[in-house]
């Protein structure tokens, strides 16, 4: 099968396969490519696809991809590179007349504007006589340098040539962008992620999709978007309803997706009213659970179980049930993150159809993480585990498919340690406790910046407290100087 070069953008480098594998189930693509040969630290990877055509359809909705090109030669160097495109001669003659560009594009180093002239001639012998053309050409030509991301290294290690197949769909992370969104919230999910997860969970035409955690609704836009029909839950109704003429109504209204996006309900998905049917009602899950950090889990019920009213309970000088009231605000108590996920699990396995996917954020305390931390169980299969670290602490986007009918009795694998202690063994889980977790992380960060003050005012007095202060705010800047080349390079 002919090779092709796809070129990843330069973030998200876990995300990667399970995307790319998730685009050619969508379009029903068979590729092949070897994964030894794939690194985090190249956006490079060959595949090997039966056509142009069927590589095409992947760009339909790639978000981690920026492009395709059909490999016509590699090379350690460009005098390795030409002899390499001069062994296919087949390639060329249909190219002739068109009107062509050559692109030299380099990755971890740089070209200088006047030796590029010079490399793209050096390909002159391929003969096409068409029109030269560099806004609106009928074929692009690129010649990559890969010089790797060791800044210490200057000269290119690998070079590739080929035709330009396409672009992928990038620009939905603008169009999808938070800060143009008419309505959002403290936990509201970035586009780009959004968009991934909806691509992890194969959403399409003709499916239904749910989120359990729904929140301001970021995920049934870009499932919607996708072109499958949407639904929500919560079981706090005003992140739902919203503010003013801002919610998730509006959210529609602005993407032009209220014929997808069915509804948002406001119930506790420990107590979901959905009927069950023999097969399964959702075509996929996608939902990211909360952690209790900018928001916590509650689910029905008392912290206090001696509160716990075993029957209904009469509203007083109203002489009815309390429950019926249009103002009664049900009782709620913390849901453990743990609880969450295992909760999480077995509602899928008991309302996704066969083949429909759970995809979820796992939020997890970076030392404690083990893969032996995830519930199973037998009607679920694992298909990705990528991770988003944060330092000491990380998220995991989770991705699992239904293989089997679930038998109406089994119910998840048991945990592997032992959730009441923090020993190492038996371990308790990554995600066991995160919220209280978390915090502490804040805490023993606060008391070291203490302690360095501390120290700098007891060498330095008020001088190097200034000094201590001025390192704490250029390690801040170098921070934000790093996200804002995060986001150059998602747009």
């Amino acid at each position: 099968m002919p090779l092709f070069l796809i070129q990843f953008a330069q973030q998200h480098e876990e995300f990667r396969l399970p995307e790319l594998e998730a685009l050619a189930t969508i379009e029903n693509v068979q590729m092949t490519y070897e994964p030894s040969a794939y690194s985090l630290e190249s956006p490079f990877l060959i595949v090997e696809i039966e056509s142009a055509e069927k590589a095409a359809l992947l760009l339909n909705r790639a978000i981690l991809i920026k492009t395709i090109i059909e490999l016509w030669g590699q090379g350690s160097s460009w005098d390795e590179l030409i002899e390499k495109v001069k062994e296919h001669p087949e390639r060329w003659p249909q190219y002739l007349q068109t009107s062509f560009k050559f692109l030299v594009v380099t990755f971890g180093g740089t070209i200088e504007m006047k030796d590029k002239p010079a490399i793209i001639n050096r390909f002159a012998f391929t003969g096409f006589m068409g029109k030269i053309d560099l806004k609106n050409p009928e074929e692009e030509f690129q010649l990559i340098a890969d010089y790797g991301i060791d800044p210490n290294v200057h000269v290119a290690h690998t070079f590739y040539m080929g035709r330009l197949v396409g672009h992928g769909k990038r620009e939905l992370i603008d169009k999808f962008n938070v800060k143009k969104r008419k309505y959002i919230g403290n936990t509201t999910m970035d586009a780009e992620l959004s968009l991934i997860m909806a691509n992890q969970a194969l959403c399409g035409p003709g499916k239904l999709v749910y989120d359990p955690f729904v929140g301001t609704g970021s995920f049934l836009m870009t499932c919607a978007h996708f072109g499958a029909m949407t639904v929500g839950s919560d079981i706090d109704g005003r992140q739902i309803r919203g503010k003013g003429k801002a919610s998730i109504q509006s959210n529609c209204e602005q993407y032009d997706l209220k014929g997808r996006v069915l509804d948002a309900l406001v119930f506790d998905v420990c107590h979901a009213p959905w009927r069950r049917f023999k097969g399964g009602l959702f075509d996929a899950i996608v939902t990211d659970p909360p952690y209790g950090v900018r928001a916590g889990a509650k689910t029905l019920g008392r912290k206090d179980v001696t509160k716990q009213a075993t029957e209904p309970r009469m509203a007083v000088n109203e002489g009815v049930f309390a429950h019926t009231l249009p103002d009664y605000v049900p009782p709620t108590k913390p849901y453990e993150m743990s609880e969450v996920v295992a909760d999480l699990l077995m509602f899928a396995v008991k309302n996704l159809t066969r083949g429909g996917r759970l995809v979820y954020w796992l939020p997890t305390v970076t030392e404690d993480y083990t893969i032996d931390d995830l519930p199973t169980h037998p009607c679920m299969e694992l298909v990705a585990n990528c991770e988003q670290a944060f330092g000491q602490w990380s998220r995991r986007l989770i991705t699992m498919e239904k293989v089997a009918d679930w038998d109406g009795e089994t119910g998840l694998g048991l945990p592997t340690g032992n959730m009441n202690k923090s020993t190492t063994d038996p371990k308790r889980q990554g995600h066991f406790g995160f919220r209280d977790r978390y915090f502490a992380f804040s805490i023993v960060e606060n008391a070291r910046r203490k302690k360095e003050l501390k120290e700098a005012f007891a060498k330095g007095g008020a001088e190097g407290v200034a000094a201590c202060m001025r390192a704490f705010e250029e390690k801040k800047k170098l921070e934000q100087q790093m996200q804002q080349l995060q986001m150059q390079e998602q747009s």
